[in-house]
C-alpha cells in the first residue's frame, strides 16, 4: 500500500534509454538539450541554498511513465570523457500529474510524492506473514546477487548489498543490473508494493542466472571442440614433418609446396608478384589436405605462373614491310593503315634515339599519361584504336593484319552480349569456380605482354544488376591507368601499357561517352565498287574456290561478273553478302559439273549470272523504265541516310487530300522520330511562307491535308538530314513537277530556307554511288568532308554543295512545260 503527500512542482528530465530508481546515483550528459534544460530550470528554481531537484521520468516510444523519481542534482561538472555532466541521485517515487508553468525551457509538471505504508525489514516488523515472506525474498535475492557478482569479482558490492535490510531499497538496487531491459526496470519503478517489487527482482535474477548457466555450458562445449581442432592441426603438422623426413631419407621428390616454391623462384616474377606468390605459398603449406583453400591457392599459383610476365615480342620496325602486309590483306581502309604506319614510325624513331617508347604518338591521352608518371616518361605505351563502321567492312580481320604487320601476337576478345562486370575484371577468389577476367586470359593466351588485343563488338556490351562491363573497360583502355590494372582474381598489378587495343563497333552512338573518349576513333565507311571487285578477285574468290574443292584454272569469274554481283545482287557497305554470292556461283558450277551439265574449265561472265543464281535483287533506278521509277510522279524525292549497315537511299513521298473529302493538317507516317517530324513541319512552314515567291499554290493547303510518308515503315527513322528532301517532295507535289531521277540529296533545312550541315557524308555518297545516282546535293558547309571520299566515287558523281533551298529546287525539279530534263539541269529556272 502507498499514501500521497503535498503536490510538488518540478521540471521534467525525460530518460529515453535508462531508468533511475530511488537510491541510484547516475551521471547524465548535459550536452543533451533536454537534460540541460531540466537541470538549468531546477537550478533557477532552487532557493535558500537547497540543491536543485528534477523529476526523472522514463519515456518509451514518446510516452511518459505515470511514475517518476524525484532526483537531486548532487554535482554539476565534467564527465570522465570531458563532456559537461551532472550527478543526480534518485530519492523517492513521484506520481506524475498535470503540466504547469515554470522557469526555463524545460517541461514543468505537478507531482505527488508516493510514500510506502511502512518499511519492510529483514527482521519482521508488521504482520508476521508479510515480514516472513519479505525476509525469505531478501535472503534469496542477496544469495543470488552474491553468486552473480562473485563471478565478476565485484566483492565490494557484495559486502554493501549484504548490509541493506529494507525490502524496497533492496529491490530498487536491482536497477543497476545490466541484464534488465528498460521495460523490466519500468515495471520495478511502477510496482509500489516493496514485497511485490522484490519478488519481481528475484524472479528476473533467477531467470538470468539460469540462462547464464546454459550459455557457459555451450561456451565450454565450443571451447572443447576448438581445442580438439587445434590438437588435430598440430598432429597433422607433425605428420607432415615426418613424411617430409621420410621422403628425404628415401630420395623421393619434395612435397607440393616445395615444388611450387621452386617454380616461383625460377619464374623470375616481378617483385610485387613474387611477394604475393610467396605469401600464398605460406598459406598453402599451412593448409591441410582436406581444406578447400588449398585448391584455390593452387589454381591461383598456376594462373600467375602461366602469365608471360617477362615475355615481349620485338616490334617489326620495317615500315615499308608493315605497309605492304596491310595492303596485301585489305583493300582500301587507308585511314587505319596510315595510323598504324605512323605509330610504328614514331616508335622506331624513339627507339633509335634511345628515348624509349611512350604511346607511339598514337593518342593524346598516352602522351599526357607519360608526362605525369615521372621516370622521364619512359613507360611503354600501347595504343587504343576504335574501329567503327557497318558490318562486313573488315574491322575484325584488320586486327590480325595489324598484329602481323607489327610482328606481335594477336588475340581476340568477343564482348558481344557480355553483361557481367566480372567478365572483364575477374571474379573474387571467394567464389567457387572463380576465374580471371577476359583481359588477363587474353594476355595469357597470347603468351606476351605486348600483344594486339581485339575487343570485338564493344557497342553490344550490356549492363544489369551484376554491373556495367563498359565501365570496367575504362581502366583497361586508359593509358594513364592501365599500367597498374588490377584484376579481382589476381589481386596484383598487371602492366597493360604496351598492349595495342583495337576496339570494333557497328554503331558509335551505342558506346558510352567516357569509353569513347579513351579511343582514337577511325571510321570505316565501307568499300567502293572498285574496291569490292578487287577484294572479291584477290581474297574472296580464292577462299571460296578452296572451300568448294575447285582449282583456280577450273573456274574463273570475270571482273564484270564480280562488279555485277557487287552492284545488283548485293548492296551493302561490306563484302559478306558478296562472298556468299560468289560461293553460290561456285557451288552451282560444281553441282552442274558433277551432274554432267557443264564441263570444266568455266569462265563466268555478267550475262551468265542470271542463269546460275537468278535475277538481280537491286536494280538501279536509272536502269528501270522511266514510267516505273519512283520519282515518275510529282511528290516523290530521293534522299540519303546512314544506318547501322552503312549508307542507304530512302524516298520521301507526299500527297494531297481530295478537297471534297475534307481534312487538313500534316500527317506523317513511316515510323519517324521526333527530329524527323520536326523537319517535315519546318519544310511545310517554309513553303507556306514563301509560296508566292516560289509560285506555289499554297493557299489550297487550308482545306486540303498533306500526307508525308517515308517507305520501309517497319524501320525506325530519325535525324534532320531529310529536311531538304521533304521540302523538295512537297514543292514537287504543289507545283506538279517531277523530281529528277538521277538526283539524290541530304541536308537539314531551316525556316529561312538555309541548307544546314549534316553528318555521314562519305557513307551517303557511297550509297548514292552504289544506287546508280549521278547527282548528289549536299550542304555547302559539308564541302570539306569531300576530302574523305574516294576519288573514284567522286569521279562518278556530280556533287553539288548548295546553301539555299531555292537552289536545290532549281536543280532537282524538272521544268513544268516539258516534264523532262533539259540539257543542263543546273540552270533551269522555276516555272509557274
Amino acid at each position: 500500500m502507498a499514501s500521497t503527500s503535498t503536490p510538488l512542482t518540478l521540471p521534467v528530465l525525460p530518460l529515453d534509454d535508462e531508468v533511475v530508481l530511488p537510491g541510484m546515483v547516475v551521471p547524465l550528459d548535459l550536452s543533451d538539450s533536454e537534460v540541460r534544460a531540466a537541470v538549468e530550470a531546477a537550478q533557477a528554481a532552487a532557493t535558500g541554498g537547497e540543491k536543485p531537484q528534477v523529476l526523472l521520468v522514463p519515456r518509451v516510444g514518446g510516452r511518459y511513465s505515470d511514475i517518476g523519481v524525484l532526483g537531486r542534482v548532487e554535482q554539476v561538472g565534467r564527465l570522465a570523457d570531458g563532456d559537461p555532466g551532472a550527478l543526480i541521485r534518485g530519492r523517492q517515487r513521484v506520481r506524475v500529474g498535470s503540466g504547469t508553468s515554470g522557469p526555463g525551457a524545460a517541461l514543468w509538471v505537478e507531482g505527488t510524492l508516493v510514500e510506502e505504508a511502512g518499511e519492510v525489514k529483514e527482521a519482521t516488523e508488521g504482520t508476521a506473514e508479510s515480514g516472513g515472506d519479505a525476509a525469505d525474498l531478501m535472503t534469496e535475492y542477496k544469495a543470488l546477487s552474491a553468486d552473480w557478482l562473485r563471478k565478476r569479482g565485484a566483492w565490494q558490492i557484495v559486502d554493501r548489498l549484504q548490509q541493506i535490510d529494507d525490502a524496497g531499497q533492496l529491490a530498487d538496487n536491482a536497477g543497476y543490473s545490466p541484464f534488465l531491459s528498460t521495460e523490466q526496470k519500468i515495471t520495478l519503478l511502477e510496482t509500489l508494493d516493496p514485497v511485490e517489487r522484490l519478488r519481481f527482482a528475484v524472479t528476473t535474477l533467477r531467470e538470468h542466472l539460469a540462462e547464464q548457466d546454459v550459455a557457459e555450458s555451450i561456451a565450454k562445449d565450443v571451447q572443447e571442440g576448438v581445442d580438439k581442432q587445434q590438437r588435430e592441426f598440430l598432429l597433422r603438422r607433425q605428420l607432415d614433418a615426418v613424411r617430409k623426413e621420410l621422403a628425404e631419407l628415401n630420395g623421393d621428390p619434395e612435397d607440393e609446396g616445395e615444388d611450387y616454391r621452386a617454380r616461383v623462384e625460377a619464374a623470375a616474377l616481378p617483385e610485387h608478384v613474387h611477394k604475393a606468390a610467396m605469401k600464398e605459398l605460406e598459406k598453402l603449406e599451412r593448409a591441410s589436405d582436406q581444406s578447400p583453400e588449398g585448391g584455390w591457392i593452387r589454381t591461383w599459383l598456376d594462373t600467375v605462373l602461366e602469365l608471360p610476365w617477362n615475355e615481349r615480342t620485338e616490334d617489326a620496325y620495317d615500315i615499308s614491310g608493315a605497309q605492304a602486309v596491310l595492303d596485301a590483306d585489305h583493300a582500301g581502309l587507308q585511314d587505319v593503315k596510315e595510323r598504324i604506319t605512323e605509330y610504328l614510325a614514331v616508335r622506331k624513331r624513339r627507339e633509335e634515339r634511345g628515348l624509349g617508347v611512350v604511346g607511339g604518338g598514337l593518342t593524346d591521352a598516352a602522351a599526357r599519361s607519360a608526362s605525369t608518371t615521372g621516370g622521364g616518361g619512359r613507360r611503354a605505351g600501347g595504343a587504343v584504336l576504335g574501329l567503327t563502321g557497318p558490318p562486313g567492312v573488315g574491322k575484325t580481320s584488320l586486327g590480325e593484319s595489324v598484329a602481323r604487320a607489327m610482328g606481335r601476337k594477336f588475340v581476340r576478345v568477343a564482348l558481344g552480349g557480355v553483361r557481367d562486370e566480372a567478365e572483364i575484371r575477374g571474379h573474387r577468389r571467394t567464389y567457387v569456380g572463380a576465374l580471371p577476367g577476359r583481359i588477363v586470359r587474353a594476355v595469357k593466351e597470347a603468351g606476351s605482354m605486348n600483344p594486339v588485343v581485339l575487343l570485338d563488338e564493344v557497342d553490344k556490351l550490356g549492363a544489369d544488376f551484376r554491373g556495367d562491363p563498359s565501365s570496367a573497360l575504362l581502366e583497361v583502355l586508359d593509358p594513364a591507368q592501365n599500367h597498374t590494372f588490377r584484376d579481382h582474381y589476381l589481386e596484383v598489378e598487371l602492366d597493360l601499357s604496351d598492349v595495342v587495343f583495337l576496339a570494333t563497333a557497328n554503331v558509335m552512338e551505342a558506346i558510352p561517352d567516357a569509353l569513347l573518349d579513351r579511343m582514337e576513333v577511325v571510321q570505316l565507311d565501307g568499300y567502293t565498287e572498285d574496291e569490292k571487285v578487287t577484294i572479291a578477285r584477290d581474297h574472296l574468290l580464292p577462299r571460296q574456290l578452296e572451300r568448294t574443292g575447285l582449282a583456280a584454272d577450273e573456274v574463273r569469274l570475270e571482273d564484270g561478273a564480280l562488279r555485277k554481283l557487287a552492284s545488283e545482287y548485293t548492296r551493302e557497305a561490306g563484302v559478306r553478302n558478296l562472298e556468299r554470292s560468289v560461293a553460290r556461283v561456285l557451288r552451282k558450277v560444281a553441282a552442274q559439273h558433277e551432274l554432267g551439265e557443264r564441263e570444266l574449265p568455266v569462265t563466268v561472265g555478267p550475262d551468265e549470272l542470271r542463269a546460275l543464281i537468278g535475277r538481280p535483287h537491286h536494280t538501279p533506278e536509272s536502269a528501270q523504265d522511266p514510267a516505273e521509277r519512283r520519282t515518275a510522279v510529282p511528290g516523290v524525292a530521293t534522299g540519303l541516310a546512314v544506318t547501322g549497315a552503312g549508307g542507304d537511299v530512302l524516298f520521301v513521298e507526299a500527297s494531297l487530300a481530295d478537297p471534297e473529302t475534307g481534312g487538313s493538317g500534316l500527317t506523317l507516317t513511316g515510323q519517324l522520330g521526333d527530329v524527323m517530324k520536326e523537319s517535315a513541319h519546318i519544310a511545310l512552314s517554309y513553303l507556306r511562307s514563301r509560296g508566292a515567291e516560289l509560285e506555289l499554290p499554297v493557299g489550297d493547303l487550308k482545306e486540303r491535308g498533306i500526307h508525308l510518308h517515308v517507305p520501309a515503315g517497319a524501320v525506325p527513322k530519325d535525324g534532320p538530314s531529310a529536311g531538304i528532301t521533304m521540302t523538295t517532295a512537297l514543292a514537287s507535289l504543289l507545283s506538279g513537277r517531277q523530281v529528277r531521277t538521277d538526283v539524290a540529296m541530304t541536308g537539314e533545312v531551316s525556316l529561312t530556307g538555309r541548307v544546314l550541315p549534316i553528318g555521314g557524308v562519305k557513307q551517303k555518297l557511297l550509297a548514292a554511288h552504289r544506287a546508280g545516282v549521278t547527282t548528289v546535293v549536299i550542304p555547302k558547309r559539308n564541302e570539306p568532308d569531300l576530302d574523305d571520299v574516294p576519288e573514284e566515287v567522286l569521279a562518278g558523281l556530280d556533287v553539288r554543295p548548295l546553301s539555299d533551298i531555292r537552289q536545290v529546287l532549281e536543280l532537282a525539279l524538272t521544268p513544268a512545260e516539258s516534264g523532262c530534263l533539259g540539257e543542263d539541269g543546273r540552270e533551269l529556272p522555276v516555272a509557274a
